[in-house]
């Protein structure tokens, strides 16, 4: 696969993943999955992350994890938060940024946003030398 194919693959794959996110946050509180719900819980984090692709290249190397994947997780986290207290999303109690959803935010999305990234390279890895010793046996 080219750089190129990889740098929309990965879009795809992260945009995916950030959804997942709304929707597990969103269902173990027990609220509504409608469209317009999970837009409203997701958008932040999705704005994050277009702003991270964009200014990190990340379509340029989408598998590393730096400087690629870090900017891309953490200004997703950042902004996203970011944007929830701007527009009041997730105040309890008077607190519009509870530490809990911080911590779980930040993991959750270091682990999806850097994991698949992380499998992605094991799997070529494996795949390229699994070839080589191919090629090399083929030679003798």
């Amino acid at each position: 696969m080219t750089e190129r194919t990889w740098g929309w693959l990965a879009a795809v794959i992260d945009v995916v993943l950030i959804v997942l996110f709304a929707l597990i946050g969103r269902s173990s509180h027990g609220e509504a999955n409608s469209a317009l719900a999970m837009w409203t819980t997701a958008y932040p984090f999705l704005a994050g992350w277009a702003i991270a692709y964009v200014t990190s290249g990340a379509w340029a190397r989408p598998l590393r994890f730096w400087p690629t994947g870090v900017v891309v997780w953490v200004l997703t986290v950042f902004v996203g938060l970011a944007i929830r207290v701007a527009t009041g999303q997730g105040d309890v109690d008077g607190n519009p940024l509870p530490i809990s959803f911080v911590i779980v935010a930040t993991i959750v999305l270091g682990v999806f946003l850097l994991g698949w990234r992380g499998v992605a390279r094991l799997v070529i890895g494996a795949v390229g030398r699994r070839r080589e010793r191919g090629a090399v046996s083929a030679e003798r």
